[in-house]
């Protein structure tokens, strides 16, 4: 039992410890390139945000907006 908790953490330690990278100072131009973003292009997450509130009515929690009530 003690055998398979050692296991068990071991296996959990080299996950964890998996995920840490030192990045140099001029691997961060490489890293900051456009390819390398999450998302897509940026124009095209601005106009897919503009389509899904066009459709839902509202606009969604990406700031902005107001009621018009002038209490914002």
């Amino acid at each position: 039992m003690k055998r398979l908790v050692a296991l068990g953490l071991l296996a959990l330690f080299a996950a964890l410890a998996s995920g840490c990278a030192t990045v140099k100072p001029w691997q961060r131009g490489t890293l900051a390139r456009r390819c390398m973003a999450l998302e897509g292009d940026p124009e095209e997450a601005v106009l897919e945000q503009h389509v899904f509130a066009y459709r839902e009515g509202a606009a969604g929690a990406y700031g902005g907006g107001g009621g018009g009530c002038g209490c914002n």
